[in-house]
């Protein structure tokens, strides 16, 4: 039996487990990487395990995403990242180096390794055949000590590319397809092995964008082979020695397969208020748009944005639309500036942000209210950019410069007419200017020792949660609906992501935009059950919105299903993650209705437990959706104080 390459990977990695779908199995990490709004609680977590340095092959702390300092806060925090690097054996790239995800698959990513990030488009590391996946905090600094990784054994979807993109379609095009098929939680427990034809003409560029982008079905990972065009990437990156041929059998047997045909593919647009919303940009309302953004790391690679300046050259953007433009690191900024296409764009009135993540997630260029904003990012939920009435479509950078020019939904060809061809003759450059300058090395583990960290005054001891209890009775303190967002549980923004080290002051903005009095009522009940409906916690990996719930007495979320990411937060930090056995319970149950488990220690080995609402005077059932290890986690009350135990057993 032919193997995928998949299978390969994690074969080459297993400690222990059988690689069944569904299954638990434990592998070896390879590379870690973090990113400044959520690293904090990652490193605070190491640091309270008690060992002297990292165990991993590469672990990388990334200053890319609030580079908006509206105060002391977020100064603070990259001063810490940077001595507890120091201190620990990790490297730490620079604020202005470039966003964390294409950074580390130029200078880091190797075919074949295993990396775990906390954030959840680490899968974009797929592009070159690793097996990246994203998973919170408390994940990484478990994987960063050297123990096994855990992780459910993922189904592996073959996904056949044939045919070859039309001048003006990205392969944005292509993952929009995807999540138009699959829907926004339709990968959940999938990894999605794109081949075929057409996947061997995507650059590895375009492919970052795809692999980013899987996150938003809910997948555990994507990946492409690492073939000819991976060669040529790390070539271009002085790195060729890196380079190791890596394919699927060509026998190889994969759970589920689809096809999509690139040539049949034209210009799509993901509509307003989810990523799988997807329409073809003609069929869409000719709405005025006010703001445009070009960049993220989804979309901000050497080709997407010579692209965009080539739809923009002899234009200028509509005087009714703010167009900016973030390049994804310093490197492809420097090209791109070399080659004339930074020209372009200031001659067409785009104004040129820091190199960073910026508007993706709020920090900066917040739209307008009830502004329609175009943006080549990854994110449309309500408020992801900042302001809850604003409409957010998500487009290739073609259309998005199209759109800019035009002041409504446009495409390339729109603009351009028969010179559209000449989009297709971009390509990726042979060769980078290399300078990792930028790079601050691991000190020696003789040096990190006498490394003093520093830590500001907003940053906080990481909160522990207590192991639960035989008995539990405690209200509804929140009841919401489907699709569930972190951003929803735990908003973005400079201001915001500036808290993130803090806690007990970020707790009391926990649901701002969702449900504003939360908190308050929360923290009044002392412990407290949310109820949520279909895909609670999908989005970003912030374990914020998991530990801040837990801060504020939450002791279980029950839905009628969890996303993969915010289901590991919850384990992780003390909060047991409960599925409705029968989804309509969820009807019967009203904020402040009290509920009580008896015998709660017995019920969790069983995977099922009875829930009786004292209020509304009946039963109901619940699962619980984990592993045997997850269920030790349970017990235990949360990774941090089951992984120590185990340290200490070793020890």
């Amino acid at each position: 039996m032919g193997k995928s390459l998949t299978h390969k990977i994690i074969k080459s990695h297993l400690i222990s487990g059988n690689m069944i779908p569904g299954e638990e199995v434990f592998v070896k990490v390879d590379q870690t990487l973090t990113h400044d709004i959520n690293a904090v609680m990652t490193y605070l977590a190491f640091e309270a395990v008690g060992i002297d340095r990292v165990k991993t092959e590469c672990s990388v702390s990334y200053l890319d995403h609030n580079l908006l300092y509206v105060d002391h806060k977020t100064p603070d925090d990259h001063i810490y990242l940077q001595s507890v690097a120091k201190r620990y054996g990790v490297y730490v790239s620079r604020p202005g180096n470039g966003i964390c995800h294409s950074v580390h698959v130029a200078r880091f990513g190797v075919p074949g390794k295993i990396s775990m990030g906390g954030d959840s488009h680490t899968p974009h590391g797929g592009s070159i055949g690793m097996l990246c996946i994203g998973v919170g905090g408390m994940d990484v600094a478990t994987a960063m000590t050297g123990v096994p990784m855990r992780l459910t054994m993922p189904r592996v979807i073959k996904v056949n590319l044939t045919g070859a993109l039309k001048p003006g379609c990205n392969s944005k095009e292509i993952i929009l397809e995807l999540l138009r098929r699959v829907s926004i939680k339709g990968g959940l427990l999938n990894v999605y092995e794109y081949v075929g034809p057409g996947a061997e003409a995507l650059e590895v560029s375009a492919r970052a964008t795809i692999a980013n982008m899987g996150a938003e079905t809910g997948a555990t990972t994507s990946i492409f082979p690492a073939d000819e065009q991976v060669r040529k990437f790390l070539a271009s990156q002085g790195r060729e020695q890196d380079y190791k041929e890596l394919l699927p059998d060509l026998d190889a047997e994969y759970d589920d397969c689809m096809e999509i045909n690139l040539s049949e593919l034209e210009p799509l647009v993901s509509c307003p208020h989810q990523p799988d919303n997807v329409k073809r940009i003609r069929d869409v309302e000719k709405k005025p748009v006010q703001q445009v953004f070009i960049g993220s790391c989804t979309n901000a690679s050497y080709s997407d944005i010579a692209k965009a300046a080539l739809v923009l050259k002899g234009h200028l953007v509509n005087e009714t639309v703010s167009c900016t433009c973030a390049v994804a690191s310093k490197q492809i900024y420097k090209k791109l500036m070399q080659d004339g296409y930074i020209d372009m764009l200031l001659d067409a009135g785009v104004r040129m942000l820091e190199i960073a993540c910026g508007p993706c997630c709020a920090i900066g260029q917040t739209p307008a209210t009830k502004g329609i904003a175009v943006r080549t990012t990854n994110r449309n939920f309500i408020g992801r950019a900042g302001n809850p009435t604003a409409e957010i479509y998500l487009v290739s950078p073609e259309s998005a410069a199209a759109t800019a020019i035009a002041g409504t939904f446009a495409t390339a060809e729109d603009i351009m007419g028969e010179e559209i061809w000449k989009l297709g003759e971009v390509r990726e450059p042979e060769e980078f200017g290399i300078d990792d300058g930028m790079l601050i090395k691991p000190l020696s583990e003789e040096e990190g020792v006498e490394v003093s960290v520093v830590r500001g005054p907003n940053i906080k001891p990481l909160p522990i949660p207590d192991a639960p209890e035989q008995y539990l009775c405690a209200p509804i303190s929140l009841k919401g609906g489907d699709n569930i967002s972190t951003d929803d549980i735990t908003p973005a923004s400079a201001e915001f992501s500036s808290m993130r080290s803090n806690i007990p002051l970020m707790s009391q903005y926990c649901y701002h935009r969702y449900a504003p009095d939360f908190a308050a009522r929360a923290k009044a009940m002392g412990k407290s059950i949310i109820i949520a409906g279909e895909n609670y916690g999908q989005g970003s990996s912030r374990e914020h919105a998991a530990i801040n719930p837990m801060y504020l007495g939450v002791k279980a979320v029950i839905a009628k299903s969890i996303a993969r990411i915010h289901k590991g937060n919850l384990i992780n930090h003390g909060i047991i993650p409960m599925i409705f056995a029968n989804s309509e319970d969820y009807q019967g149950l009203e904020l402040e209705d009290e509920l009580e488990i008896e015998n709660l220690l017995e019920q969790i080995p069983t995977r099922t437990v009875t829930i009786k609402n004292k209020t509304r005077h009946f039963l109901f059932d619940v699962k619980l959706e984990i592993t045997d290890n997850e269920m030790e986690v349970v017990l235990n009350g949360g990774q941090l104080a089951y992984l120590k135990k185990q340290l200490t057993k070793e020890a």
